[in-house]
C-alpha cells in the first residue's frame, strides 16, 4: 500500500526565500546627546546586549544554506550581520533603502525622550502606525514603498536561493504588513535580533514566520519600532 506522509513546505520554483532579521539592542539615547546621523538617520551603535543577540542570531544560522547577506547603510545591522557573515565567510552587501524610517523632527534618537515623555504623536502613532503624524517623518507609505522595492530588487537577484537581510523594526513591520495584505499595526514590536521569514516570487509574497526570538533567550526584549 503506497503511503503519503504529510508534504513540507517548498517554495516555488524561482522564489527568494528571505530571512528578515532585526538588529541587536542599540545604546540608550542620552537626552541632549544625539546620535550621528548617516544621510539624516540616526546611527547608533549596538549596546552589550545587543552584541551578544548579534552572536547568537550568528549561532541560529549558521547552518542554513544562506547565499547572501545584505544589511542597511546604518551601523547597528552592519554590527548585528558580523557574527553570521565571519561564520558563513560572505561579505554582507548594502542596500541604502532597507534603513529604518526617516523620523523628521524626532531623528537622532529625539523619538526615544518624546515617546516616553508622552508627546501627542506616540499615541497617534501607536493608535495608527502612520508614522507620518511624526513632524517632518516619512510616512508609512513612503517606508512600504521603499522597502518593498529593496526586497523585490534582492528577490529578483536570488532566485532559488536563501538570504538574509539584516534591517530595522519599522522596515520589518512594514514588508510583513505588505506581505500578509493588511494594516501596519498588525505587526507591531519587533523584537531585537527575532527572524522572520518570506518567500518572494515576484509580487507573490508569503509569509512564513514573524518575531522568532528563541535563539535570543533572556536577551530578547521588545521595543518601539524605530529603536
Amino acid at each position: 500500500m503506497t503511503s503519503h506522509p504529510q508534504p513540507f513546505f517548498n517554495p516555488p520554483a524561482g522564489a527568494c526565500q528571505i530571512v528578515l532579521i532585526r538588529h541587536g539592542q542599540s545604546v540608550p539615547f542620552v537626552e541632549g546627546q544625539p546620535f550621528p546621523l548617516v544621510d539624516g538617520h540616526g546611527d547608533p551603535a549596538l549596546s552589550p546586549r545587543g552584541e551578544m543577540q548579534a552572536e547568537r542570531v550568528g549561532d541560529r544560522l549558521a547552518g542554513e544554506p544562506i547565499d547572501a547577506i545584505y544589511v542597511s547603510s546604518l551601523t547597528r545591522t552592519h554590527q548585528t550581520a558580523a557574527p553570521l557573515a565571519s561564520r558563513l565567510s560572505i561579505e554582507p552587501a548594502v542596500d541604502a533603502d532597507l534603513r529604518e524610517v526617516f523620523l523628521g523632527e524626532f531623528e537622532g534618537g529625539l523619538l526615544r525622550q518624546k515617546f516616553a515623555e508622552g508627546h501627542p504623536a506616540a499615541a497617534d502613532f501607536r493608535a495608527t502606525g502612520e508614522w507620518g503624524v511624526i513632524p517632518g517623518a516619512e510616512t508609512t507609505a513612503q517606508l512600504t514603498q521603499r522597502t518593498t522595492a529593496a526586497v523585490q530588487r534582492i528577490a529578483a537577484n536570488h532566485a532559488n536561493q536563501m538570504v538574509a537581510v539584516v534591517c530595522h523594526g519599522g522596515v520589518i513591520s512594514a514588508l510583513l504588513s505588505h506581505a500578509a495584505g493588511v494594516g501596519p499595526r498588525v505587526f507591531p514590536s519587533v523584537r531585537n535580533g527575532s527572524l522572520s521569514h518570506i518567500v518572494v516570487q515576484g509580487s507573490n509574497w508569503i509569509l512564513r514566520s514573524f518575531n522568532d526570538a528563541a535563539h535570543t533567550g533572556s536577551l530578547g526584549a521588545d521595543h518601539d519600532p524605530a529603536d
